[in-house]
C-alpha cells in the first residue's frame, strides 16, 4: 500500500495546496505512512523514515 506523504493518509487523496506548489516537503513516508524527522536546508530538504532510510531533494531533482 502507498501512501500520500504529504499527509499520511492512504495514496490517492487530495495534496496540500503548498505542496502542489513546492513550498512544503513531504512530512510522512510513501512506503509506510509513518511521520518522518525533515530537514529544511536553503538548497531544498532531507526526509529520514525510521524504517526506510532518507530522501533528500537533490536525489529526487536528478530523476
Amino acid at each position: 500500500m502507498a501512501f500520500n506523504v504529504y499527509t499520511g493518509e492512504p495514496d490517492g487523496t487530495e495534496v496540500p495546496t503548498a505542496a502542489r506548489l513546492g513550498l512544503e516537503p513531504p512530512r510522512f513516508c510513501a512506503d509506510c505512512g509513518r511521520r518522518m524527522v525533515v530537514q529544511v536546508r536553503p538548497d531544498g530538504w532531507s526526509a529520514t523514515c525510521s524504517r526506510h532510510g532518507t530522501t533528500d531533494s537533490k536525489d529526487l531533482e536528478l530523476r
